[in-house]
C-alpha cells in the first residue's frame, strides 16, 4: 500500500468513509453524536432554565452582587472581591485573584437566576477559604489539562497518519488528563451548589418559594458538567477503540 492509500485508511478509520476495506461507516462516530445530543440536551436544558428566571424579580431586591456581598459577609470570607465580567453565562470564581466575576446580567440585575449564580460562584469562594480539598486537586490539574487538551487529539491523529502507536497512546493519556479534570470538577460544582442553596436559605436572600427556581437553575448548571462529563468518557472510549483497530490493522 502506498503512501497516499495508507493516509486516506487511516483518515477512514478515525472518521469513516473510505479506507482499506473499502466505503464503510466507522460505528464509533455513533459515540460521538451521542455526546453531541446529550450536550445539546444539556444546553438548551440550562439556558430555558436561567431565561425563566432571569425575568423572575427576587423579593429581596438584591443584585447578585449585592446578594454576593451578603453571602461572603455572613460566610466569614475576608479579602473576596466582587467585579462584572461580559458575556453571557461567563460567571465564575477565579482563586488565582480571589475574584468572584459575574456577568452584567448576574450582577446588576435582581433575579432569581443571577442570584442563584451569584451565590453559586460565592461556594466556591467558601470553597477557596476553607481549603477544600477537590477544588484544590482540580487548580492544581489545569496547567497539566491546558497540555492535554491542546496537543491530545492532533498526536492521536498524527499518530494514525503515521502509523505510530506510540503516538496514539500519548494522545489518550494526554485527553484522560482532560477526562480527569472533568471528573474531579463534578463534585466540586455539585457541592458549590449546594452551599449556595444552604447560604440563600440561612441569609433569607431568597423567599422559601423563590430558592424552588434558583435551585432549577443550579440543577441545569450542573447537569452541563455531568454531559460534558458522560461526552469526554465517549470521546476517550472511541480513541480507545479505534487505537486498538489501529494495531490490529497494522
Amino acid at each position: 500500500m502506498n503512501t497516499v492509500s495508507q493516509v486516506a485508511a487511516y483518515i477512514g478509520a478515525y472518521y469513516g468513509g473510505t479506507g482499506r476495506r473499502g466505503i464503510y461507516f466507522d460505528w464509533t462516530f455513533l459515540l460521538l453524536i451521542a455526546g453531541a445530543v446529550i450536550s445539546m440536551i444539556a444546553s438548551l436544558a440550562m439556558r430555558s432554565a436561567t431565561a425563566k428566571y432571569e425575568t423572575v424579580r427576587a423579593s429581596s431586591g438584591l443584585t447578585g452582587a449585592q446578594a454576593a456581598q451578603v453571602i461572603l459577609e455572613r460566610a466569614g470570607v475576608r479579602g473576596v472581591q466582587i467585579r462584572p465580567i461580559q458575556g453571557h453565562l461567563t460567571d465564575h470564581y477565579d482563586p488565582r485573584t480571589k475574584v468572584v466575576n459575574l456577568a452584567e446580567e448576574s450582577f446588576n440585575k435582581t433575579s432569581l437566576t443571577g442570584i442563584g449564580v451569584a451565590a453559586h460562584e460565592c461556594g466556591h469562594a467558601i470553597q477557596d477559604a476553607e481549603g477544600y480539598a477537590p477544588l484544590r486537586i482540580r487548580s492544581s490539574l489545569v496547567p497539566v489539562v491546558n497540555i492535554g487538551t491542546n496537543f491530545s487529539l492532533p498526536l492521536f491523529f498524527i499518530g494514525i497518519i503515521l502509523s505510530f502507536q506510540p503516538l496514539l497512546t500519548i494522545g489518550i493519556v494526554l485527553f484522560s488528563l482532560a477526562v480527569l479534570f472533568q471528573l474531579v470538577t463534578l463534585p466540586v460544582e455539585i457541592d458549590a451548589s449546594r452551599r449556595a442553596m444552604k447560604l440563600l436559605s440561612s441569609t433569607g436572600l431568597l423567599r422559601e418559594e423563590e430558592t424552588q427556581g434558583a435551585r432549577k437553575v443550579l440543577t441545569a448548571a450542573a447537569m452541563t458538567y455531568v454531559a460534558a462529563l458522560l461526552t469526554s468518557v465517549l470521546q476517550l472510549l472511541r480513541l480507545i477503540l479505534i487505537a486498538r483497530g489501529t494495531s490490529r490493522d497494522d
